[in-house]
């Protein structure tokens, strides 16, 4: 099937040939961090290695949804402050988060979805416009709160944290807001100290404990993504066999532990887990990764 018209390069589709089968769950993974973090690199990563970023986008199997789709609409007053740099983005109450709840739910469900599309310059939901997400193996929901609230941080089978040091997102957010956003230097600066900064602190830096995977680095760390990748296609693996009649969980997209597992250089060459993998220059370790 023909994917929507409003489909986009950057969140795709996945075509109905692919629809989970009648009471089977796709499997969602929610990837939160940091602003500039590289929440949306890792996703891509993943899809890259998965070999679904040069695929049709109404046969992929993989979709990346971000929060940021579900910025609310700004009132008057609030659009003024956005305007001057003076409205924090990085706030929970800067969500529709009752829209991602419903969206999230329905994406479980096996229903086509209508994301909506957020214009950053205008700092505003684009009108008539959005990205459709049809059902698919795997979806990947991404943005900084996306485990600040329990009842969607409860629909995730897997959580990942990107979790990438304040210099260094500071570095990526800068120009990245003065080339693609329009901002000038001066308020970009302004909002992250004001805003950002401690907005990260205070919502997003706590929700790190809820993670199941934590990824220092982001996509700099391709042992933890290659890990994470073998696993998700196991996942897709035993779907497709439950599909066509093979063996698998009843749920069709594999089980997983439930430790956290913390992908990171050991400074003594020791591990951190019961089972240790050795790259060049870095031991990253993991505990009881389903492989």
């Amino acid at each position: 099937m023909a994917g929507e018209t409003s489909c986009n390069g950057e969140n795709g589709c996945a075509s109905a040939s692919w629809r989970a089968a009648p009471g089977k769950t796709p499997f969602l993974i929610g990837v939160a961090g940091g602003t500039a973090s590289g929440k949306s690199t890792v996703c891509k990563k993943i899809m890259e290695k998965l070999g679904q970023v040069d695929m049709d986008h109404t046969e992929r199997q993989v979709v990346c949804v971000s929060q940021d789709s579900f910025y609310r609409e700004l009132t008057n007053a609030e659009k003024l402050k956005a305007d001057k740099g003076l409205f924090n983005f990085d706030h929970p109450d800067a969500f529709n988060n009752e829209l991602i709840l419903s969206t999230l739910q329905d994406i479980l469900l096996g229903k086509k979805c209508e994301i909506p599309v957020y214009d950053y310059r205008r700092n505003s939901i684009c009108p008539n416009q959005v990205t459709v997400i049809y059902p698919a193996d795997v979806v990947l929901f991404e943005g900084i709160l996306v485990f600040y609230f329990p009842k969607i941080r409860d629909l995730f089978h897997m959580k990942l944290f990107v979790d990438t040091d304040s210099d260094t997102r500071l570095a990526r957010r800068v120009p990245r807001d003065i080339i693609e956003r329009g901002r000038d230097l001066e308020q970009v600066l302004n909002q992250y100290m004001n805003f950002v900064k401690p907005a990260f602190e205070e919502f997003c830096s706590p929700t790190k404990k809820f993670a199941d995977v934590i990824i220092p680095r982001g996509a700099d760390n391709t042992v933890a993504i290659d890990l994470i990748v073998h696993h998700i296609w196991d996942i897709m693996k035993q779907k497709n066999q439950m599909l066509s009649g093979g063996s698998g969980d009843e749920n069709g997209w594999g089980s997983l532990g439930s430790p956290q597992r913390t992908f990171a250089p050991s400074n003594n060459g020791t591990s951190n887990g019961p089972t240790s993998l050795t790259a060049p220059h870095r031991r990253v370790s993991e505990d009881n990764l389903n492989r």
